[in-house]
């Protein structure tokens, strides 16, 4: 963050300051990063006080300070030196405030931060900085990765880590930014129509990336066209004079390029595209292999993640990267050296007794869990003369609707028709019964389907019969907890440096 002076933020914000003295709020500067958690201060930081479902953030004001904070902020005095915003729906200006609702208290802070936010991106925006921002059904993280890979060789780069992309971690990467930073990639998610213009209005991006329209949210939402529309505000949020990168293989997202007075870049797998892959091939992780054409320009691309889903996500981080400066060469070199960054998304790794693990567990949509079926089967069949067995450990795909059961439904029996080995249904409650169901009706059998209650059950199973030489993905929405699956069958017998098996 830029540094800024204690009266500044609370001018910024429009709070007010305690426990703290004008003339030394005056000279008093905020030098390090702004954070929610209290065991990430560092000295010269910002600490947010936030109340949560099991701690309020204002409880641990103290110990911010204590640890190098040098103000916190806050909805209400805490004892230390504080900028005070008061509670949505509070009308007092008191010096103490009563305990109103958690949602009040915590949406102030929120909203000061994105106004503490959007004045250091402005200015960041006047010395030059480059904002780019990325949304789309499925893929942001992916795709937020591998552009802060592409980009890094053009200057320094900014770019959230794993997920943060609502109203919290939004402007919280934001203000990682400083006057050294060149470019700032940001994700941007919605549940509800606004909340991407919103985040947009905090940090206008000059280059918009929008990736696909799916069925994440559908619950929230009700129908793939108001996902189409919710997508479509980071288009009409970007200025005449920026950049919007499609990918015009999703219908939906293609016909965006006619809601922005912005130049449209279109990506494609097909020849004629803006930036376009040739034939694209798999390797035995299921990396993709293409030829990356820009115009009367080509670079050879071997990507360093897998599922096939990936190449339209490299293509418009490449479309970015070529926009701000790269050689198609330079992109081809960076997206060979971009593996998985964030965690929990298509990471493959082969243990030391030969089981290869495919962590996806972070989060799950129809289409995601689709993508990631196709690459399990793929990596399982390999190119040798048989076949590995392969395990898909599925939790519950959160936030469909009315949806839920059909969708849950169709992945249990698109398992079966890839011919997945094994299929461990991890979770109680009719969606995970449908996908179980789904699974029996098209055609499994005996034990190659299986219903089990919770991670400890599901791992048990897997620790008893998994043999050197398997496959497992594991994926479900976040809310599912096969996180902790994942990474304790990652961890179990995995070598370490020594070669050591542990």
């Amino acid at each position: 963050m830029i540094a800024l002076s204690l009266a500044r933020i609370a001018e910024i914000v429009g709070g007010r300051l305690t426990d703290i003295t004008p003339e030394r709020a005056a000279t008093t500067l905020v030098t390090g990063t702004v954070e929610f958690d209290s065991r990430k201060i560092a000295p010269g930081g910002l600490f947010l006080a936030l109340p949560g479902a099991r701690v309020d953030g204002h409880d641990h004001a103290a110990a911010a300070i204590g640890a190098g904070a040098v103000v916190v902020l806050a909805a209400r005095p805490v004892g230390v030196p504080a900028i005070v915003v008061d509670p949505i729906g509070s009308n007092s200006r008191s010096g103490v405030l009563e305990h109103d609702d958690d949602a009040g208290s915590g949406a102030a802070v929120l909203a000061a931060l994105a106004k503490l936010a959007a004045a250091v991106a402005a200015e960041l925006v006047a010395s030059g900085l480059t904002i780019i921002g990325v949304t789309g059904s499925a893929g942001k993280t992916s795709t937020k990765d591998m552009l802060a890979a592409v980009l890094a060789p053009l200057g320094q780069v900014v770019a959230p880590p794993g997920s943060f992309n609502n109203e919290l971690g939004h402007p919280w990467t934001v203000l990682r930014a400083d006057e050294s930073t060149d470019y700032l990639i940001l994700e941007l998610s919605a549940r509800h129509r606004g909340n991407i213009a919103a985040l947009a209005a905090i940090a206008p991006p000059q280059i918009g990336v929008v990736l696909n329209v799916g069925t994440a949210h559908l619950g929230e939402f009700g129908s793939r066209e108001a996902i189409a529309e919710t997508k479509a505000e980071l288009p009409q949020s970007v200025p005449a004079d920026g950049l919007v990168v499609l990918n015009a293989d999703d219908t939906a997202v293609a016909a965006m390029a006619a809601q922005t007075q912005a130049r449209v870049v279109r990506v494609s797998r097909t020849e004629g595209a803006d930036v376009w892959a040739g034939p694209v091939t798999l390797d035995e992780l299921a990396r993709p292999r293409f030829t990356l054409h820009a115009g009367e320009q080509s670079a050879e691309v071997a990507l360093a993640v897998s599922g096939d889903h990936q190449v339209g996500n490299a293509l418009c981080a490449a479309a970015v990267a070529l926009h701000c400066g790269a050689t198609p060469e330079q992109v081809a070199a960076a997206l060979a050296a971009a593996g998985p960054v964030s965690a929990h998304r298509m990471q493959v790794q082969t243990r030391a007794d030969g089981v290869t693990v495919i962590d996806d567990a972070y989060n799950a949509n129809p289409d995601s869990m689709r993508a990631a079926l196709q690459s399990l089967a793929w990596i399982a069949r390999g190119d040798g003369p048989v076949s590995r067995r392969s395990w898909a450990v599925l939790g519950e795909m959160a936030e469909l609707g009315d949806d839920a059961i059909t969708e849950h439904d169709r992945i249990g029996r698109l398992a079966v028709r890839l011919d997945v080995s094994r299929l461990i249904v991890v979770g109680v409650g009719r969606s995970m019964s449908a996908m179980y169901h789904g699974a029996v009706m098209e055609g499994s059998f005996g034990a190659e389907a299986v219903a089990v209650a919770d991670v400890d059950a599901a791992l048990a199973l897997l620790r008893a019969e998994l043999e050197s030489g398997d496959v497992v993905l594991v994926k479900a929405s976040n809310s599912a907890g096969l996180t902790v699956l994942a990474e304790k069958l990652v961890g179990a017998l995995v070598a370490d440096d020594k070669g050591t098996a542990r």
